[in-house]
């Protein structure tokens, strides 16, 4: 046998190895995302609500309050607000506009009913896997405040070969869905907007990216406190002039998604038609996709915050999905209902953009959308930085901190010019199979979050 024939078999083994990968990935994906984030995420969000006696509703005035009074109290390494901030950097993405249009696309009107849904009871979740997160946190050697999941299932449930396997889907989640699939979508967008090639924009990707992370987590959260409202308050704005244009059909809107909730919705125009079920399915999922609320990475920034209370800061929790959910996703959502734009057949970030493009005058509509892509995922690689360290730190110590920062930095580039079906997919089952070992910590932890509510004090009192 010559050599080529040698080259021709190992391609052959090669193929051969990447679609037993697929087909295992597809599996897992199926599994973790049909299964998990229907039952187990949405599960555990109904029961935390009802454990809690509905502390989203009860305490989301106080939550709110507390949030826009900007005190440090009591040890950490970031402030209350900044580590609210790092984590909804990290939430607020791309899922936010492309994800809730998706959702629409493929569940119908419906599905924005079960996307809200979805964020209310995590906003259950949230608050309980913060709380729990922040009473096990400790220093690492460089002083830097470190806590999540992990921290809870060794310390506190003595489960550590569980913890350890957190962090290690931590980390490697964190290089595709925090990192390479965010350049990737920056790229995209900025290169049918303006016209420039994929290399350029992941080189300046990577040089920001550079100078924010290598200054770890203090000068994170001093760039996404500033990025954060800024990104927020320009999409919202944009939204709202919208539907504010729109306003006579949101009486219409709100009984469509109300029945297409509950019944389906049958094709029309470029809409393809969508069951009940899929309705639910996609709604819930790409509410929780986008929230993250379950899948324990808000935990671990903030875990950093200066605080005087776990309870205090998982309040953070609270306004961290409802901003995300509740306001950024609804207006997304309103935006392609109110201008009709969800039966002209378009998905994902085209959809959306398509909406705004009808409701905003001239090149506004297309250039919100992609502005806000960009920053949501800018943000977002800004902030999961911080996760994939924080679980490397856990596993290998912290001098593995800038090996991780450095790879990071490199895969931004790379993400920008890659295609990356394979990575995206992989990386989006690691994220969801992050719930199953965080819920074990949440829901083996509930007599905690029970004492930890009962001895905190749930009145304003004026900061020292």
């Amino acid at each position: 046998m010559n050599s080529s024939d040698d080259f021709r078999d190992e391609l052959m083994l090669w193929d051969l190895k990447m679609e037993w990968i697929i087909r295992l990935n597809a599996f897992l994906n199926q599994l973790v995302w049909n299964y998990v984030a229907l039952y187990l995420l949405l599960g555990s969000g109904i029961l935390l609500t009802l454990w809690t006696r509905g502390v989203q509703f009860r305490r989301l005035g106080f939550a709110l309050r507390e949030v826009l009074r900007f005190r440090r109290t009591g040890e950490g390494t970031v402030s209350p607000f900044q580590a609210l901030a790092t984590a909804l950097a990290s939430t607020v993405g791309v899922g936010n506009i492309a994800g809730v249009a998706t959702a629409i696309f493929l569940g119908g009107p419906g599905a924005l009913f079960w996307l809200i849904a979805s964020g209310v009871v995590g906003m259950a979740t949230k608050f309980a896997e913060i709380a729990v997160a922040l009473h096990y946190r400790e220093r690492d050697a460089t002083g830097v405040m470190r806590g999540g999941a992990m921290y809870v299932l060794a310390k506190g449930l003595r489960l550590p070969w569980l913890g350890s396997g957190f962090a290690c889907l931590t980390a490697l989640a964190a290089f595709g869905i925090g990192d390479m699939v965010q350049a990737n979508s920056v790229a995209d967008a900025v290169r049918h907007s303006f016209g420039i090639p994929p290399w350029m924009t992941g080189a300046a990707l990577a040089l920001i990216t550079g100078v924010v992370i290598l200054g770890g987590i203090r000068r994170i959260a001093e760039v996404t406190q500033l990025l954060v409202p800024f990104m927020c308050v320009a999409y919202i704005s944009g939204g709202v002039a919208v539907i504010a244009r729109y306003s006579e059909r949101l009486p219409e809107v709100f009984e469509l998604v109300w029945r297409s909730a509950f019944t389906g919705h049958a094709a029309v125009g470029g809409f393809a038609g969508a069951t009940l079920g899929a309705a639910l399915s996609y709604g819930i999922k790409r509410g929780l996709f986008s929230n993250e609320a379950g899948l324990g990475s808000a935990p671990i920034v903030h875990a950093a915050a200066q605080t005087d209370h776990p309870i205090r800061q998982a309040c953070y929790g609270i306004v961290e999905v409802f901003l995300d959910t509740v306001v950024v996703c609804t207006l997304t959502g309103l935006t392609i209902l109110v201008t009709g734009a969800w039966t002209s057949g378009d998905t994902g970030a085209s959809l959306a953009a398509r909406a705004f493009s009808i409701g905003l005058p001239g090149e506004w509509g297309h250039l919100v959308v992609t502005v806000g892509l960009i920053t949501f995922a800018l943000s977002t690689i800004i902030g999961w930085s911080f996760y994939g360290e924080t679980a490397i730190t856990y596993l290998f110590g912290v001098r593995t901190v800038l090996p991780y920062r450095m790879a990071w930095i490199v895969l931004a580039l790379v993400g920008a010019m890659g295609r990356l079906h394979l990575v995206w997919e992989i990386a989006d089952t690691l994220n969801g199979l992050m719930a199953i070992p965080n819920l074990v910590a949440v829901l083996g932890s509930l007599g905690l979050l029970r004492r930890l509510m009962q001895e905190f004090s749930w009145e304003l009192k004026k900061p020292c």
